[in-house]
């Protein structure tokens, strides 16, 4: 019996799928959609058309691959944690490549993935809804917040131009700013996101959110009162360059000094009496310079239970802000070993925050080698 047009339509698409080495043509849910005789249109920003069946990963990934690390990017500042903003631009290109046939280049590309990606967000805040704790750490609500390497969104800097670079500001990127949006409502954090991070205009916004412009505006406004009590009253006042200035780069290399020699005096001189630190995901948090300076000295004196052992340190950058990655060697041990990372508000020449990632594994992610 001769084939059928869906047979023969679901032939093609898996011999293309495989042709181009497709892992999709494996998947379970692939057949599926190949015997559906699907054609999926790919549309460039410049809207023209390129047929390619459904398993042409090829052609799939040449669409969508320039736009990864911004909707991370995207995907953490909605979130706040760099893995889960991972797990989230599987689903969103995941979702994309379901959806492509639906998608018929009334937008751009971008403007599509970008939808994606946000309705992506909001169903997975959905599901973390009882996330926020009821502790008193200053970070009661973020405790899941990750830094987000400079060397990363320096390449997304690289590769953007025109409105586009606005996604690397350091206001919006900031560990601040990104613990302060957390308390907002998902969706007024999305429009946020998108109208002061993006620079999207509100009927740009309106039309991804399926909202009405009006709603939009409403939201955004909640929003940013909202964050105006969250964000410190200096915050204003903050350099916008993304650069360190050079009055911070050697406020950054007397504090690795301080760390290096173990001089509790040096460090505590370079703290705002009032300068805090906490140590996500950990509800620990020491407020104050001598609270601070004691707990460093405790971690410093090998006559001390707390001892850690011999510190070294790297300068590095998150968030477009300084930030120093911590090796420690132990008692009896050879190497210096990777131990987290500090990142660091400063402030009229004194550091005022210190964020404390007690994390090994995250320096991988600063190009940083596990020993030293």
């Amino acid at each position: 019996m001769p084939a059928t047009r869906r047979e023969r339509r679901r032939g093609q698409a898996v011999a293309a799928a495989q042709q181009v080495g497709s892992a999709a043509a494996r998947r379970p849910w692939f057949a599926s959609y190949a015997g559906r005789g699907w054609y999926f249109l790919g549309i460039s920003d410049t809207n023209q058309r390129e047929a390619a069946v459904p398993g042409d990963e090829a052609a799939f990934t040449a669409l969508t691959e320039p736009y990864r690390k911004q909707l991370h990017l995207h995907c953490y500042r909605m979130l706040g944690s760099f893995d889960e903003a991972e797990d989230l631009v599987q689903e969103t290109l995941l979702r994309a490549w379901k959806g492509w046939a639906g998608f018929e280049g009334r937008a751009m590309v971008r403007t599509w993935l970008y939808r994606i990606a946000t309705n992506a967000c909001l169903d997975h805040l959905d599901s973390k809804a009882h996330r926020l704790k009821s502790l008193e750490s200053p970070q009661a609500a973020v405790d899941w917040i990750q830094p987000y390497p400079d060397r990363l969104l320096d390449e997304i800097a690289s590769s953007d131009s025109g409105p586009d670079a606005l996604v690397i500001a350091r206001e919006t990127t900031e560990l601040a700013y990104l613990a302060a949006i957390q308390y907002l409502p998902p969706k007024q954090r999305a429009i946020l996101i998108l109208r002061d991070a993006l620079g999207w205009s509100a009927k740009e916004t309106a039309s991804l959110l399926d909202e009405s412009v009006p709603s939009v505006n409403s939201a955004l406004h909640r929003a940013r009162s909202s964050l105006r009590t969250r964000l410190p009253k200096s915050r204003l006042e903050w350099p916008t360059a993304t650069a360190p200035t050079v009055a911070e780069r050697q406020l950054l290399e007397r504090y690795m000094d301080a760390t290096d020699r173990a001089d509790v005096s040096a460090l505590s001189a370079l703290l705002r009496e009032e300068a805090r630190l906490t140590m996500p995901p950990y509800p620990t948090w020491f407020q104050g310079r001598d609270d601070i300076a004691t707990a460093f000295a405790l971690s410093a004196d090998p006559s001390s239970p707390t001892y850690l052992g011999q510190f070294r340190t790297v300068a590095t950058a998150a968030n477009r802000q300084p930030a120093v990655a911590a090796y420690v060697r132990r008692p009896g041990d050879s190497v210096y070993r990777a131990l987290g990372l500090d990142v660091l508000r400063l402030e009229g020449g004194l550091v005022v925050e210190i964020t404390r990632f007690v994390n090994a594994d995250l320096l991988a992610l600063f190009g940083l080698p596990p020993t030293l």
